[in-house]
């Protein structure tokens, strides 16, 4: 048994190395034996064309279709080359006999060829001694020879018939496998050329003939039957096309790109589907114009014609594509005896063979889409698309002057309920479905955007195996034109209008995951600009959930975070975007991995349904799940959390670790912005007046050209403002205050007293020059120039005294400095003077202190008979002066010298009580 296996072994060995050396040729036969060994030894399996005499050592592709060129095959059993039967055996068990090449002739059964030997005299060379190739028609192809060609062969035996014979005949031998593709021979008639093709599907050509018949070796050479009589060749091709009745199209069109031209005139191996002028008169002539009036189109157009390879009508057995000089594809393929291009049959004669390629003369134009316009692009899976852009008005913007880019979904997407809408509105989803700029798919990138005709932005998302725009995903057959590019979309491009976070508000079914990403300081990666893919979990993933248990989510803030930050993922992962029949891994936010698998266009994530995906937003997209996702390698180290959520998770089993605690992840995703504000003042000017009860207090600040700098700092702020107000009376009422802002919180605080003061604070910012004044007691004006006071908190009421400190966005730091000096009159007036000096820098948690200075005496004029200061302004400007002389002059004394008052003015001394600074 075991020799019988090594036997077996090294038969299959030497039958591997033989084939190693073989040709296509070769091989095909060599699998025709296999396919034939039932019927006997060295019998081969054919297959003829029914209606037709022509048979094929088939290829596997048409051998299990049962056609060839599209037309039913038969199966036939003969004897392999170079075998014969025997009467009463089964198969070719017998050699056929070797003899010269004439006498191989006859064993082929090329009686006519074997008799023009005779008459021409090659007799005389191939039944003696040398060493020759024969590629000898068979009877069937000289019977195919137009008639008056073979009269003129046999009426001049002697030179033409001797020459034609001697063409097909080449002073070596040579078997098939020495055939290489495109080998140029020369052959024994004046050393012309004979081209050789190979192809990859067995099948041996000699100027475009196939050879039937291989290999049969004779004493002094070997014979090789072949389906045609071939026929010296001496022109290029270019030649044919400036020389040939019906391409006077062509070669004018030629003439105009002579660079081309002049390259179908130097050696190579092309092929040139030629459009006759009947072709060129059938195209439209305004496209003719456009295409002849540029060059780079017109160039392009000439190149779709031509490959760059010789392609033979015989070698061609069904569809193939292949590359053109253009640089597009073409199908050649064929439908009985005609050939088809792109699957039309267009070929009127074939292979016209040339010294550097073959001509097929074709009754129609090709056009690449290299030279079409951007609305020739579309095509027939399309075509509503293209419709509907033709009829809202649409494909007229499109000029040939301007370059456009067609994102053209499928007819499936245009559904009833879609062509009921309002035209108008239609006509705005459209224009979303065409971009300004030509874009190909090689330019395309991840976050790109792309301008629509609309004046809207579209995002790219290129994945592995996808590139999407938006929700709608790309499906191949992306085009190219001349002024433009063509993508096919899976489905109609929907604008994101809103963010993640007010698509998951406005939906209404998230509100435990929403308050739940509050507590965790997470909301803003929901509202920031971005591309993030969030499974939200509805309300479902939650019931049951109690006022306990949400405590006990949000108590431990790391926990917290890793199970909603599972949740995330940083960019945008579209369903149609993810491999289908794979499970893709999505890294989260948290740091596991998600598992999403895309099967019969759904998705499951970790192995759970999500039932509704690609709800898309301004900065990512949702897909939405109906239960709380967890990694299933991370441990719980908490009895009362772990069986918590066992409760919201069934899918997997969460481990108990004890004492095991969530790491900490830095909120470096979160994109906050810090503002810090400084304002240096050149020298303000702080004018203090004071009077009876009447009036009780007047204050004019004027600011000179403040220098303002703004810092914005991104990054997780690891403070934020408090505000705290302390407060303590004296024996008398009178209040001091001492005001401590301190950076321990994220809101202010209100603390409320029985103060007998009425105080007013102005925070004025930004605007260089600001006069204002403040009346109040028993009536009240404010003049304002421009009011610029950022907040104002008054309190006439002496039974309720508030003072808030009100912030706005909490994401935003302000740093302020607030230094006070007080002074108090007898009667319990207070005089404030207050500077605000806006400082600090980036990262600095903003203090604010009130300083009180040791109490001053500041003599004013009796203002109890003014009304108004508008109707006395001499009166301002004077008086202003002369206290803003004394606070430069005497600012840090603790006394301010007394001054004679105006005159009409009454001078009055207020005692003033020092107060003890409390600590701070």
């Amino acid at each position: 048994m075991k020799l019988l296996f090594v036997a077996s072994l090294t038969l299959l060995t030497l039958s591997y190395l033989d084939q190693v050396d073989s040709s296509a040729y070769d091989k095909i036969v060599y699998h025709s034996r296999i396919r034939a060994k039932k019927q006997g030894p060295n019998m081969c399996a054919l297959q003829q064309v029914m209606g037709t005499k022509k048979k094929y050592f088939s290829t596997c592709r048409n051998w299990y279709k049962g056609t060839i060129c599209g037309k039913k095959a038969v199966v036939l059993y003969e004897c392999c080359p170079g075998y014969m039967e025997l009467e009463g055996m089964r198969g070719c068990p017998a050699a056929s006999p070797i003899d010269n090449v004439y006498g191989t002739l006859g064993l082929l059964k090329a009686d006519i060829t074997k008799r023009y030997s005779d008459i021409s005299k090659i007799k005389e060379e191939i039944d003696g001694s040398g060493t020759y190739t024969m590629f000898a028609p068979t009877d069937d192809a000289w019977d195919q020879l137009d008639g008056t060609a073979r009269k003129a062969l046999e009426g001049n035996v002697n030179n033409e018939l001797y020459n034609a014979l001697h063409y097909h005949m080449v002073n070596k031998r040579l078997v098939t496998k020495d055939l290489k593709n495109d080998l140029k021979l020369e052959s024994m008639h004046n050393n012309q050329g004979l081209h050789i093709n190979h192809y990859s599907n067995g099948i041996v050509t000699v100027n475009c003939a196939r050879i039937i018949h291989a290999n049969q070796v004779a004493t002094n050479g070997v014979v090789h039957l072949i389906d045609r009589v071939i026929s010296a060749v001496g022109s290029t091709i270019k030649e044919v096309i400036n020389s040939n009745e019906e391409l006077g199209s062509l070669s004018a069109a030629f003439n105009v790109e002579s660079t081309l031209l002049e390259k179908l005139d130097q050696p190579g191996h092309y092929t040139l589907f030629a459009p006759t002028d009947n072709a060129f008169d059938s195209m439209d002539r305004e496209v003719i114009e456009r295409v002849l009036g540029d060059q780079t189109v017109l160039k392009a157009f000439l190149k779709y014609h031509l490959l760059n390879s010789m392609q033979c009508s015989e070698a061609i057995m069904s569809g193939s594509v292949y590359e053109t000089l253009e640089g597009s594809n073409i199908e050649i393929g064929c439908d009985g005896d005609s050939l088809t291009v792109n699957g039309i049959k267009m070929v009127l004669k074939k292979d016209i063979v040339t010294s550097n390629g073959v001509i097929h003369l074709i009754d129609q134009v090709l056009m690449p889409d290299s030279a079409k316009q951007v609305t020739e692009l579309v095509g027939g899976s399309q075509s509503t698309f293209g419709d509907m852009v033709s009829e809202l008005g649409l494909s007229a913007a499109m000029g040939a002057g301007t370059q456009y880019t067609l994102l053209a979904p499928l007819n499936g997407v245009f559904t009833e309920e879609v062509m009921s809408m309002d035209q108008r509105l239609l006509k705005i989803i459209l224009e979303n479905h065409i971009l300004k700029l030509k874009v190909t798919l090689s330019e395309l990138y991840n976050g790109q955007l792309l301008e629509t005709l609309g004046g809207n932005f579209l995002r790219v998302f290129i994945y592995r195996t996808a590139v999407c725009i938006e929700n709608a995903c790309m499906v191949r057959g992306s085009k190219e034109g001349s002024n433009g590019a063509l993508h096919l979309l899976t489905s109609l491009i929907k604008m994101p209008k809103t963010t993640m976070y007010e698509l998951l508000e406005a939906d209404g079914r998230f509100t435990v995951f929403l308050s739940l990403m509050e507590s965790a300081g997470l909301t803003e990666l929901l509202k920031q600009e971005g591309a993030y893919t969030v499974f939200a979990p509805t309300d479902d993933a939650f019931d049951g959930l109690t006022e306990e248990d949400m405590t006990l989510l949000t108590n431990d803030v790391n926990a917290l975070r890793t199970i909603l930050l599972y949740h995330f993922s940083k960019g945008v992962f579209l369903n149609g975007g993810l491999e289908g029949g794979v499970t893709n891994m999505i890294k989260t936010i948290q740091g596991n991995n998600l598992q999403v698998l895309s099967v019969n266009n759904s998705i499951q994530v970790n192995s759970v349904n999500v039932p509704s995906t690609d709800l898309m937003a301004s900065n990512g997209v949702v897909h939405v799940v109906k239960t709380l996702l967890y990694p299933g390698d991370l441990p719980v180290g908490r009895e009362e959390l772990l069986l918590l959520l066992r409760r919201l998770i069934k899918y997997i089993q969460i481990k108990f670790v004890a004492g095991y605690t969530y790491r900490e992840i830095p909120l470096t995703f979160i994109k906050r912005i810090i503002t810090t504000t400084h304002i240096v003042e050149s020298v303000p000017e702080v004018k203090v007046i004071e009077t009876d009860p009447s009036l009780i207090k007047v204050t004019r600040v004027i600011e000179r050209q403040p220098t303002v700098t703004k810092v914005t700092i991104e990054g997780e702020p690891k403070f934020t403002k408090v505000t705290r107000v302390i407060e303590s009376a004296s024996s008398d009422g009178e209040i001091e205050e001492i005001t401590k802002l301190l950076g321990e919180g994220s809101e202010g605080k209100v603390i409320e007293t029985d103060p007998s003061l009425i105080k007013v604070t102005r925070v004025i910012e930004r605007q260089p020059t600001v006069t204002k004044v403040t009346i109040e007691g028993n009536s009240t004006r404010t003049i304002r120039k421009k009011p610029i006071v950022k907040e104002t908190v008054i309190k006439e009421d002496p039974k309720v005294s508030k003072i808030k400190v009100i912030e706005g966005d909490p994401t935003f730091t302000k740093v302020t400095r607030v230094i006070e000096s007080t002074v108090a009159s007898s009667d319990g007036e207070i005089e404030e003077l207050t500077k605000l000096i806006n400082e600090g820098g980036p990262g600095i948690t903003t203090i604010t202190k009130v300083i009180k200075k040791e109490p001053q005496i500041i003599e004013g004029p009796d203002f109890s008979q003014i009304t108004s200061f508008k109707d006395n302004p001499d009166l301002i400007d004077a008086e202003s002066e002369r206290i803003t002389k004394l606070i430069q002059r005497g600012g840090s004394q603790k006394r301010a010298a007394v001054r004679r008052s105006p005159a009409g003015m009454k001078k009055r001394v207020r005692l003033v009580r020092h107060h003890s600074k409390p600590s701070q």
